[in-house]
């Protein structure tokens, strides 16, 4: 086994105008006002740019996309599908004898688009969890459809969706359809939208949700450990690139950790895995994810990174992101990543783990439910919800310019429903966490920073089939008290060292409170409270100047609110 320790070398802060991202493919369909070069097909009105399409044997259905099946060889067996075939040939043959029932055959992750030559009529689709995103829009009589939404920028307005703002001042992320821009939605994951030559938008389809469907209530945990231990043996071979070494994020935690063992015993080739921390006189979890790497005689990489690397690579993180994510983490998620690049063309990680099996981030919710006397139906068990990711919903009515909060004051919030269904408590936060955060957070946080990077990034525990079997689990089995993911650790006991499996879980918390007060102040303060800020129209930057001071009852948590802030303003810089 191998460790390497690694730091970043020196670089100057990267100018907002001069940041350029990877091109990624579009779709026209209408009237185009002048000829574009990056056309490679087209069908009288309906333009493909940027990629070769594929097309069914009988070459009426034309496929573009990015798609991963996880289910290849398995549709390949059992359709009498040509081995030879790729994923996207495979969806066009598909197509082509089931129509839209496609969607319910293919497993993994994809956003793609069918064109029906003979029909002039356009599918765009997206897998059931969220791990490809797909953004829309429509000019006058053209629909614009990409994976990219930074692609449709010349075909929309910049006007601000108000809503949207308000939800990333809650969150730090945009949950549902709405993208920060008035004119763009993004498609829902398990959804499709069938477009004919009327050239509306008609209202996206549900192919698939998840649902809390318990079953086998009154089986012990043993049972329930070893029935996900059995689909785990399953799933991870799928997810294993054939005749290469893979790559691993390893935090030191029980999801990353259980995705590194369950690879490395797995795959015949070289497992690399890489762990980060913020300076030796900060706290981190090297000693746990260094045990884990020896454990499973992985090629381990370490990264320290410095609050200059965290400020300099900001603009190239925010510039890959389709719209902003107010997590520390994403920006080293960013340069891990681009070390991993040096190694491996494939990455995985264990997000998932808390979405699905019960993770310390829904204490807070529960903690309300017992002890504030919450109940569904209650008209402040949103606001409940919304206090607990400790962003800024509390403090919305100050921070917003009051023609801002007035027109977003009394929209709903996309949560209300399934917080106010009738399934049990934790499975209720847990089905909000899959949707929202896993989709709109976690899953787009990976897709863009390992595409950024030329990796392909994949998320195991996040698999569809594990999601399913996680919302038959009973919620004891998940978080009971201070016992966590219960069922998860039982699965995979033999695989793990004992420390790892019974350590609290701390999470990888990025300095971003001590590097404000400490390093970034001024930077902060050029930043946020100029005049010709992007936000400025929008806030109240007297608020802003009181968390820069440290005022207040939770001025612990002003790092974290002055962090989405900046990631707001810079990603909004490098996309104006």
């Amino acid at each position: 086994m191998k460790f390497n320790f690694l730091s970043l070398n020196k670089q100057s802060s990267v100018p907002t105008n001069k940041i350029l991202v990877s091109p990624n493919w579009y779709l026209a369909w209408g009237k185009i006002d002048q000829i574009k070069t990056d056309i490679s097909w087209s069908d009288r009105h309906f333009f493909i740019h940027q990629v070769q399409p594929t097309f069914s044997s009988n070459e009426r259905f034309v496929v573009v996309g990015d798609i991963c099946l996880t289910n290849l060889s398995q549709l390949q067996k059992n359709l009498d599908i040509s081995a030879s075939l790729t994923a996207t040939q495979i969806v066009a043959e598909l197509w082509q004898s089931y129509g839209v029932k496609t969607f319910l055959l293919l497993e993994g992750i994809f956003a793609l688009a069918v064109w029906d030559r003979e029909e002039k009529e356009l599918w765009i689709g997206r897998d059931r969890v969220g791990g490809r995103t797909l953004y829309y829009t429509t000019t006058d009589s053209t629909i614009w459809i990409s994976p990219r939404l930074k692609i449709l920028s010349p075909y929309h307005s910049n006007d601000l969706d108000l809503i949207a703002l308000r939800d990333y001042l809650c969150c730090a992320f945009l949950p549902g359809e709405r993208t920060l821009w008035q004119e763009v939605k993004e498609l829902r994951p398990g959804s499709f939208i069938h477009f004919t030559n009327d050239l509306k938008i008609p209202s996206p389809m549900s192919y698939w949700q998840p649902q809390v469907q318990v079953k086998n209530a009154d089986r012990p945990l043993e049972y329930h450990g070893e029935k996900l231990r059995s689909l785990l043996d399953k799933i991870i071979p799928e997810y294993l690139p054939n005749n290469q070494p893979v790559g691993a994020y390893l935090s030191g935690g029980l999801d990353s950790s259980c995705i590194v063992a369950l690879a490395a015993k797995n795959h015949d080739y070289p497992v690399h895995t890489y762990s980060i921390h913020f300076g030796a006189e900060l706290p981190n979890e090297l000693e746990f994810s260094s045990l884990v790497a020896q454990h499973c005689q992985t090629q381990h990489h370490i990264l320290e990174i410095t609050p200059d690397d965290m400020w300099n690579n900001l603009p190239i993180t925010m510039a890959n992101l389709d719209y902003p994510i107010g997590d520390p983490l994403t920006v080293p998620n960013y340069l891990l990543g681009n070390l991993a690049a040096e190694n491996v063309g494939v990455i995985l990680n264990g997000e998932g783990g808390d979405p699905c099996f019960g993770g310390p981030k829904n204490k807070p919710m529960l903690l309300n439910n017992i002890y504030g006397g919450l109940q569904s139906g209650k008209p402040d068990i949103v606001s409940s919800y919304l206090s607990s990711f400790h962003k800024c919903f509390d403090f919305l009515p100050k921070l917003l310019k009051p023609d801002i909060w007035e027109a977003v004051k009394t929209e709903p919030y996309i949560f209300e429903s399934d917080l106010n269904s009738d399934a049990d408590y934790l499975n209720r936060l847990m089905l909000l966490n899959i949707k929202f955060k896993g989709a709109d957070h976690i899953l787009t946080k990976v897709n863009n920073m390992t595409r950024a990077t030329s990796l392909i990034g994949l998320s195991p525990l996040f698999d569809q089939r594990i999601v399913e079997l996680s919302l038959e689990i009973p919620s004891e089995y998940k978080l009971s008290g201070a016992d966590e993911k219960a069922v998860l650790k039982r699965a995979v006991a033999d695989l793990l060292p004992e420390t790892i499996l019974t350590r609290p879980k701390s999470g990888m918390m990025v300095p971003v409170n001590f590097w404000f007060r400490q390093i970034w102040q001024r930077r902060t303060r050029n930043l946020l409270l100029s005049k010709k800020a992007a936000i400025a129209p929008y806030f109240n930057q007297d608020l802003i100047k009181d968390w820069l001071n440290y005022r207040g009852d939770t001025w612990q948590r002003y790092g974290i609110k002055l962090w989405l802030l900046v990631s707001l303003e810079i990603w909004l810089q490098v996309n104006l």
